[in-house]
């Protein structure tokens, strides 16, 4: 029986926008005149370099990067430092935007809920079932929330930098289910990283997965979510 549900963030609840539009709205903000042919090539280059958090994965790491790829969600510092040298990897003639761009994809505007995120979690709310969002993340993600007047239906927030620990690692599972009261057999853990996400199986937590799609390309992917509780 399913009394409790935790929530992945990006992919999941949440999407960024794509590169185009992240790079377009650091570019407008700096009052940076780029051609189209020129734009194209940027957002090819950071497209490959995978320098958007949320966005397509780096198509290569770098050995000298590997490692701090692979933390990069224990802590603010590591993020930062992930992401922007993964920017400084795509070669842009601008270097001077590489701060812009890693702090636009922290703010509200940069993130857009799927369509049925609201309705899921109201009906959750109206159910009575408690919700935490568990989420491999190098900053505070509640004013994204706030923004989008989700946070009154999010009971908890266990945010691998904060706690030290990044999924699959059950123990920020486990530290969710403390959360919430409630034991693993009885938290539904829904989310789009098979390997990431499925970590919280080793907890005896049931599992459920949603594909990591722009928004607009995925309506109704949380609908199955409300068949499988209680």
């Amino acid at each position: 029986m399913v009394n409790g549900v935790m929530f992945d963030f990006s992919g999941t609840l949440m999407r960024i926008e794509s590169v185009e539009e992240w790079l377009g709205a650091v570019l407008a903000d700096a009052d940076v005149p780029v051609d189209g042919e020129e734009f194209s090539d940027w957002v090819r280059r950071l497209t490959r370099c995978g320098a958007l958090p949320g966005g397509p994965e780096p198509q290569h790491i770098p050995p000298h990067l590997e490692r701090l790829w692979r933390e990069r969600d224990l802590s603010p510092a590591q993020h930062r430092a992930a992401y922007t040298a993964l920017t400084a990897e795509a070669g842009l003639p601008r270097a001077e935007l590489t701060q812009a761009l890693y702090d636009r994809q922290k703010t509200p505007a940069a993130w857009r809920p799927y369509p049925d995120t609201e309705a899921t979690l109201r009906e959750l709310r109206r159910r009575g079932i408690p919700v935490a969002v568990v989420s491999n993340i190098g900053w505070d993600l509640r004013p994204v929330f706030r923004a989008h007047a989700l946070d009154g239906l999010v009971d908890a927030y266990v945010l691998s930098y904060e706690l030290g620990t990044q999924k699959p690692d059950p123990a920020i599972f486990r530290a969710a289910c403390d959360t919430l009261g409630l034991s693993p057999a009885d938290v539904l853990m829904v989310g789009d990283n098979r390997t990431a996400d499925g970590g919280a199986e080793a907890l005896g937590c049931p599992v459920h997965f949603v594909d990591h799609l722009p928004a607009d390309q995925r309506p109704a992917g949380l609908a199955p979510v409300l068949d499988l509780i209680r």
